[in-house]
């Protein structure tokens, strides 16, 4: 019964994963009522932003698609919504749940090539009305915040030229950071926020979503950031002393250097 739904694996049971699920799903859902009742511009869920999971079968660490879940909520008042995808994974549940239709165009920018889940082709489109409403920006190893900006700010702009969103849903994954243990981008904690910004300046109503990361330290500063980006806070680079205090040395700072690595 539990491989009939693919869990096990890389989507074991554990204790407290209903209660988890339950959070993850009822924060996207409960932040997309907040923007549809005008109630909040911006609505946040860090535990949100599960991308893989499908209709019937849980997948790369994902149970339930939270996003899919606030997506449909959205679409109870809005007649379009755009979904963005910023994590190094590609967003394959999200995009196969939307892909016929055009009330959602999704985007993901994302590594591609022997690399899970595998999909997201340059060449995938979506079907039907839902026909050229998907788009995937496939990428290499060691994108840097120059090269990442240089392609997300330019495409966003025509999407949303394009499409005239009622709504954006806004995954921040935050495996596409530099020096995360499964990624292969090298982008600083600016870099990635800079799409945050960038998005939240069109003045539509975003729901804020987080996703993978698996450099916890990095996933913690990167969140942090930005939400102070989205209150239009400025926050130190020195981090304050806290419990977590010596998982964040030996330079104690919000901030990561990308590495040298090679743009690929």
């Amino acid at each position: 019964q539990l491989s009939r739904f693919n869990v096990g694996e890389d989507c074991p049971v554990y204790d407290g994963l209903y209660e988890f699920c339950q959070i993850s799903a009822g924060g996207s859902i409960a932040g997309a009522v907040k923007i549809n009742h005008n109630e909040s511009d911006i609505a946040i869920n860090w535990a949100g932003g599960l991308h893989h999971a499908k209709k019937a079968e849980a997948s790369g660490f994902c149970y339930i698609n939270d996003i899919v879940l606030g997506i449909l909520e959205l679409l109870k008042y809005h007649a379009r919504v755009l979904y963005i995808d910023i994590d190094i994974h590609h967003g394959d549940g999200v995009e196969e749940a939307f892909y016929t239709t055009d009330r959602v165009m999704t985007v993901s920018f994302h590594k591609y090539g022997d690399y899970f889940p595998g999909t997201g082709d340059i060449r995938d489109v979506g079907a039907g009305a839902g026909k050229y409403y998907s788009l995937n920006y496939p990428l290499r190893d060691g994108i840097d915040d120059f090269n990442y900006q240089q392609i997300f700010r330019p495409v966003i702009a025509k999407v949303m030229e394009f499409y005239r969103p009622g709504a954006i849903v806004l995954q921040c994954g935050a495996d596409s950071l530099t020096g995360d243990r499964l990624g292969c981008f090298n982008l600083s904690i600016r870099g990635h926020a800079d799409c945050v910004e960038y998005v939240k300046n069109f003045g539509v109503p975003v729901l804020v979503l987080g996703g993978g990361g698996y450099t916890i330290r990095n996933v913690a500063r990167c969140w942090t950031y930005e939400t102070a980006v989205l209150l239009n806070q400025e926050i130190e680079d020195e981090l304050p002393y806290n419990d977590y205090f010596e998982y964040y040395g030996p330079d104690f700072r919000l901030h990561i250097t990308p590495t040298q690595m090679d743009n690929m």
